[in-house]
């Protein structure tokens, strides 16, 4: 196991410096990159999909490229739209709702979006459930006519029963994400006709083909997000979308370009707004140069060995 510490290029999730280990096998390399302040039972599903990925057993694609969107975070319009042209996908998800930012400033960042894509790019927003229903409809409203039209809105409340509650209420499309992520019962989206679109992340599921059973089952369009991982973790996620019999929606794993660094010889950067279907060459130079130090080595094998005793006993 190799454990990397990478600084983001803008905050995002509130995540300054993204931490990662990096876990070798038959096939070559995983990614466990559970998020810090998860526990070992939230943790346990990214180490099982880091393994499939070192042991190779990843179906088979029906498709050798993946569409993509540019991820654009709460950041100022100007920046926002040089992120978008510099991205070069027709396909933008705006992170919204930010803490300490109101209204006004999703308005002006999605009005910059929609400029740098011109009338033909689609724009999708990412509310990460911070809005109560009331508020999630008023907002959804407002921000369908900055974009000149919203494809969908990913998780615009918490729970499910609220996410159900806003779809019956706005003409947008609804997309969930932390209600599949993080439920104890995935299905629950489903039975309660809460979502058009079910957002996928392959480490938090626990693999490819544990989302693949997944999205057969929920029986909605599919769209692969990543969880802000290198080269080596969005390889999983691009073998998800690869493997998918339908693919309608551009996938959110064009993230490594949020990061300064990365530890694959060619990082998986959207070339005319698709990533390429493959596993990518691990730099070991990259590795020695990304590699955090002894104290959060320590730290993650500590993790690891904490996920390790759940797993004999039975419990995840």
């Amino acid at each position: 196991m190799r454990v990397v510490s990478i600084p983001m290029r803008t905050r995002f999730r509130g995540l300054t410096v993204r931490e990662a280990a990096l876990v070798e096998g038959p096939a070559g390399w995983g990614e466990w990159s559970p998020f810090l302040e998860y526990d070992a039972r939230i943790a346990e599903p990214w180490l099982r999909c880091a393994e499939e990925a070192a042991a190779g057993d990843w179906p088979d694609p029906v498709r050798d490229g993946v569409p993509v969107n540019v991820t654009v975070p709460a950041i100022g319009p100007e920046s926002a739209h040089a992120l978008v042209v510099r991205g070069g996908c027709r396909t933008a998800k705006v992170k919204v709702a930010e803490a300490g930012q109101s209204l006004a400033d999703d308005q002006a960042r999605l009005e910059a979006v929609r400029d740098a894509l011109g009338p033909d790019g689609r724009v999708r927003i990412d509310a990460n459930g911070a809005w109560s229903v009331d508020d999630a409809v008023a907002a959804i409203g407002v921000l369908d006519r900055a974009a000149g039209g919203l494809e969908y809105v990913e998780q615009p409340s918490a729970s499910v029963e609220e996410l159900a509650a806003v779809r019956r209420r706005v003409r947008v499309p609804i997309a969930a994400d932390e209600s599949i992520r993080r439920a104890e019962d995935p299905y629950r989206v489903r039975d309660l006709a809460a979502a058009d679109i079910a957002v996928l992340k392959v480490q938090p599921l626990g693999g490819v083909r544990a989302c693949l059973r997944i999205a057969e089952e929920i029986g909605l369009p599919v769209v692969v997000s990543s969880a802000l991982e290198t080269s080596v973790g969005i390889a999983a996620g691009v073998a998800l979308a690869a493997a998918l019999p339908e693919l309608p929606y551009a996938c959110g794993l064009a993230t490594v370009q949020l990061l300064t660094d990365d530890v694959a010889v060619a990082p998986l950067l959207p070339v005319a707004g698709a990533l390429p279907v493959g596993r990518p060459l691990v730099d070991g130079a990259a590795l020695t140069r990304t590699a955090a130090a002894a104290g959060r080595v320590a730290w993650w094998e500590a993790r690891l060995r904490a996920v390790r005793a759940l797993q004999q006993d039975g419990r995840p």
